[in-house]
């Protein structure tokens, strides 16, 4: 007899990045999420036109962390994390 089927936090974290991804793609940039860990912090990687934009850090708390944190409360906050490249 198997479980019933749930998503992982990481997938509920995608699953709202995917709605929120539209707007910002219609201002020139991406957004990607790098990680959840053990601790409740989303990682999320910007790219496009909000490397280095002034307004990232707002869309990045009030716009994506607001979103998230009312679908995934187990997420305490989110980062924004430097791209690898």
């Amino acid at each position: 007899m198997s479980a019933p089927s749930t998503s992982t936090l990481n997938e509920r974290v995608s699953t709202i990045l995917s709605l929120i991804r539209p707007t910002v793609q219609a201002d020139g940039g991406d957004v990607e999420l790098v990680e959840v860990t053990a601790e409740g912090v989303a990682k999320i990687r910007l790219h496009g036109a909000c490397v280095g934009c002034p307004s990232s850090t707002v869309t990045l708390k009030q716009g994506i962390e607001r979103n998230i944190r009312a679908h995934c409360p187990e997420v305490k906050s989110v980062e924004s994390v430097d791209s690898v490249e």
